[in-house]
């Protein structure tokens, strides 16, 4: 058995942007506090569409904790706390370092609401998923997404992104191992993955257009035929 160790790499830390939308839960011992803190986790916009939560025939958002413009949010217990620029981790410290003054030993977790990708193209099921965390790869991306169908071109994988302003495109080979190298590999929020369709499906489709002429006219000499045969019988 043959094995090969790749080069390490690690995916960019996501920091705390203004206008995110913020999960933050909260969890102690007292009951009537985590209820009060976690009501924009568990309520949702009813009228707002979002990949990821079904319920009741419906896709939702959670309320969560919006980044105002100044970088605070409003806290229940805390008041208003900049979290701006904090990685999620260094965000749940500075919320527990508040809400331990009012609470005993409370466990703290902050994840991003609005952070997403979108899948299009030649996959079973394209759309925009939630992402949830910076360790979401191409290839989890892609079995979201139901796995590319027989039509789709495995060897020009196109995702498109948008760091600091610039917007990149990058191509990648998922039949070769420099794709697990890439710093595409790690999906970043806002990333757009689109699969090609291969020439085949393209000489399949003129094939079939091709060939609707014949199947019409074999129907309408069917058809006459078929009314020939009624007036004979008649």
């Amino acid at each position: 058995m043959k094995f090969k160790q790749l080069k390490k790499i690690q995916p960019t830390i996501t920091r705390i942007q203004r206008n995110d939308i913020l999960a933050i839960t909260v969890g102690s011992l007292n009951q009537e506090s985590n209820e009060i803190m976690n009501f924009a986790n568990v309520n949702a916009l009813t009228t707002t569409s979002f990949p990821g939560q079904l319920i009741g025939g419906q896709r939702n958002q959670p309320l969560g904790y919006l980044v105002d413009s100044s970088g605070h949010v409003e806290v229940p217990f805390v008041g208003r706390l900049k979290l701006l620029d904090m990685t999620l981790e260094e965000a749940a410290n500075a919320v527990r370092a508040e809400v331990v003054k009012s609470l005993k030993e409370p466990a703290i977790n902050v994840r991003f609401l609005n952070h997403k990708f979108s899948v299009l193209g030649e996959v079973g099921r394209p759309g925009t998923y939630n992402l949830l965390d910076d360790r979401t790869t191409l290839p989890e991306a892609l079995a979201m997404s139901g796995d590319l169908t027989i039509y789709g071109s495995r060897t020009n994988i196109m995702v498109l992104r948008e760091n600091k302003g610039v917007r990149e495109i990058a191509r990648l080979n998922l039949l070769t191992q420099e794709v697990f190298n890439s710093p595409y590999y790690y999906l970043q929020n806002g990333d757009l993955i689109y699969i090609e369709p291969i020439k085949a499906k393209g000489t399949f489709n003129d094939q079939r257009l091709q060939l609707i002429p014949i199947y019409t006219g074999i129907a309408t000499t069917a058809v006459v035929v078929l009314s020939l045969l009624v007036n004979i019988l008649k």
